[in-house]
């Protein structure tokens, strides 16, 4: 697996929406566009049926591909899911874990999170894991609490190696499709929450090393502001992601962010 930190990551999930040709289409102008980028990790996390197809397009880019779940056994009568050889077979890098629309329809909890880490680093895919309080744990005052809850039973039995492997993505339930995003300010009090709870628990070095994004209602209009704190690395993007322009325009605002903030 890839360790980034000299740049920021940018990824750009798309949920349930484009179809195959829809996502090929999408995809090739991404590609088209991407090949200034060198100074950021841009990953696109397309449906399942699109993957394959998608990576095809990808191939000898510098654009990665990603999934937006999977189970966590390799095979077996489990209908309906997708598990990692499939995802690898299908070319995906990174995959996303726990995002709050998979905890709050599909019944995801920290101990189903905490599975999924650890078969997608047993094979060799990059989980980024969402984490992240609802508008009511926020207003009263639970956010903390909620973080480090998430972080202490999803990683529970990790070891330092395999938390070195994990992006996580922090994205404020309240915030994503809302239109509402958190201030810079408030993004990054939970960023450097974070970031201190890994090293408690991981040491400095790996605290310090740790990939934290920002994900909630992000846009090429408010990226800047955001991935300049010190303490956010990038960031996992929902409906701006789903046209090529306003991706690629919140990947060149990060690397302008990521420079101005050495």
């Amino acid at each position: 697996m890839k360790k980034l930190h000299g740049k920021p990551i940018i990824a750009g999930n798309w949920k349930m929406h484009k179809t195959n040709s829809e996502a090929l289409e999408l995809v090739q102008e991404i590609r088209n566009a991407a090949g200034e980028l060198k100074e950021t990790e841009l990953v696109v996390i397309p449906p399942f049926p699109a993957l394959s197809e998608v990576k095809k397009i990808l191939q000898n880019s510098p654009v990665e591909v990603g999934a937006q779940n999977m189970y966590w056994e390799e095979e077996g009568a489990y209908t309906g899911e997708v598990s990692p050889p499939m995802l690898k077979d299908a070319g995906c890098t990174y995959v996303v874990i726990g995002h709050s629309e998979r905890r709050e329809y599909f019944g995801e909890t920290n101990q189903t999170v905490n599975k999924k880490i650890k078969a997608a680093l047993d094979h060799s895919l990059t989980p980024i894991v969402c984490i992240g309080e609802t508008k009511k744990e926020r207003e009263e005052e639970k956010t903390n609490q909620k973080i480090k809850t998430q972080l202490s039973e999803g990683f529970t039995n990790m070891t330092q190696e395999e938390i070195q492997q994990v992006i996580i993505a922090y994205e404020p339930i309240w915030a994503i499709g809302t239109g509402l995003t958190a201030t810079p300010d408030q993004a990054q009090e939970v960023h450097h929450f974070i970031r201190e709870q890994s090293k408690e628990a991981y040491g400095k070095e790996i605290g310090d090393y740790a990939i934290i994004l920002y994900g909630g209602s992000v846009k090429p209009k408010n990226a800047y502001p955001l991935v300049k704190e010190p303490d956010i690395n990038g960031a996992l993007i929902g409906g701006a992601s789903l046209k090529c322009e306003s991706f690629i325009q919140i990947a060149k605002e990060s690397i302008k962010a990521y420079k101005d903030k050495k």
